[in-house]
């Protein structure tokens, strides 16, 4: 098998968990990825906004003052 030794099944089987849970996490990462973002867009249908939203404001111009050579 592929020249892993007696030990084939062991390595294929540690390899095929690791890629399970991995999946796994995957999933769930997408899972709640998802359900945040419809709380947020509910939460924002209500009116209620994101406080980084509202501090989002546009650029000033900054004042530069010369003085004279």
């Amino acid at each position: 098998m592929l020249g892993l030794g007696p030990h084939a099944s062991f390595i294929i089987g540690a390899y095929a968990v690791a890629f399970v849970a991995l999946g796994a996490l995957t999933i769930a990462i997408i899972a709640d990825d998802r359900k945040q973002r419809r709380l947020l867009a509910d939460l924002e249908r209500q009116g209620i906004t994101r406080r980084s939203a509202a501090r989002r404001r546009p650029a000033a111009t900054p004042t530069v003052t010369r003085t004279a050579p």
